[in-house]
């Protein structure tokens, strides 16, 4: 029976989670995990409205503050205490982790 866990980060700030995604990467090479990825999905471009007042009457509003955010998954096939490791590590806020876990049954 076989663990793989699936992390995604996610960040608006590239340099920082390539950072990460380059430590995680390095430290499974030591370890002598299987890793598969990063993959790289396209940048996501988003907006959010910023109004002048809370009213919800007064219509003026600031331009829209747009972001792009930038996310990265890689997969680790069994190492459970590596993976559970790499997940709960410190991680800066401007980057977002979730780890995904699926248990994988060989046949036979």
């Amino acid at each position: 029976m076989t663990f793989v866990t699936r992390l995604t980060l996610q960040s608006g700030d590239r340099a920082a989670l390539e950072g990460i995604v380059e430590d995680i990467r390095s430290t499974a090479e030591k370890k002598g995990a299987p890793l598969k990825g990063p993959h790289s999905r396209p940048p996501e471009n988003l907006s959010a409205p910023q109004p002048k007042r809370l009213h919800a009457d007064d219509e003026r509003a600031y331009t829209s503050w747009e972001y792009t955010v930038f996310t990265r998954e890689l997969e680790i096939h069994g190492h459970d205490n590596l993976a559970r490791n790499i997940a709960s590590q410190n991680f800066p806020d401007s980057v977002h982790i979730e780890a995904e876990v699926k248990q994988i049954h060989s046949t036979g």
